[in-house]
């Protein structure tokens, strides 16, 4: 063991002895910036000893560094707000399709096999492939728990993210994720940038594998309630299973498009 991380463990138990002398329901305290981090991490590390992570992935945390790339991502979100024809112009949708339809047809097998298994067609599984990462050529270069734990330090959605580094960090102590693993500005991984808590819920695989990333991106739809051969498209059954993939009204919309031009059809409603 290296002098450092004497020192982080020494730290640790100070910290996990502190901790067991305060109030039930004490928490490690949100912040802004990069100057409590450190402190925040010993806290934080305390308590998820209490509930059960191991020493991997606690040693794991103890070496993330704030994350100041991330917190600005967070704070500007502007593609978001843009309209629907714009936001596709972006994001490339006419050359998301065109190569959408060509994957769909050299790897027909692969989606033949999803879709009688899910019940989710080539279209939008091949949508949300190509807007996450370009068909996986743009996973991201962000350290995934670095990300997450600046997330969950930070005040802004500490509860949503606190959560996500507990799922993180699990992950770890099972060998699914490491302390090295690159994601993008919030922590999503994989070839269809799943988040922590869907990883354990819903992956089926080693995400980095399109096959696996598909499988498991409409296994999530799935579990959000879309039925086989219902339409997709705003008003119809399945869209509410697009909506629970990303909460931004422009990309839902902008996946039940692309993703109806793909297959061809996907119901009669509009996508505008």
């Amino acid at each position: 063991m290296t002098k450092g991380r004497t020192v982080a463990t020494a730290m640790i138990g100070a910290a996990a002895l502190l901790l067991s002398l305060m109030p039930a329901g004490h928490a490690a305290q949100c912040g802004n910036g990069p100057g409590g981090f450190e402190t925040w991490k010993r806290e934080f590390s305390a308590e998820a000893q209490g509930k059960g992570i191991g020493q991997a992935a606690i040693s794991a945390l103890m070496q993330t560094n704030y994350a100041s790339a991330t917190i600005g991502a967070d704070r500007s979100q502007r593609s978001f707000s843009l309209s629907l024809d714009q936001f596709l112009a972006k994001r490339g949708a006419t050359t998301i399709v065109a190569r959408g339809r060509s994957l769909k047809q050299s790897q027909a097998a692969m989606f033949a096999s999803i879709e009688q298994r899910y019940g989710v067609p080539a279209g939008p599984l091949i949508a949300i492939w190509g807007m996450e990462t370009g068909f996986g050529s743009q996973r991201g270069n962000q350290n995934m728990l670095s990300s997450i734990a600046t997330l969950a330090y930070d005040c802004r959605r500490p509860e949503f993210f606190t959560e996500q580094l507990y799922a993180a960090l699990k992950l770890v102590d099972r060998g699914t994720l490491s302390g090295s693993t690159r994601g993008s500005m919030h922590g999503e991984v994989g070839q269809t940038q799943f988040m922590p808590k869907n990883i354990l819920a819903y992956g089926t695989g080693n995400l980095e594998v399109a096959a696996n990333a598909l499988s498991s991106t409409a296994n999530f739809l799935k579990a959000n309630g879309w039925r086989a051969g219902a339409g997709y498209q705003p008003g119809e059954p399945n869209f509410a299973a697009i909506q629970a993939w990303n909460a931004a009204g422009v990309y839902q919309k902008a996946i039940a498009l692309m993703g109806r031009q793909i297959d061809g059809g996907g119901g009669a409603a509009a996508a505008r």
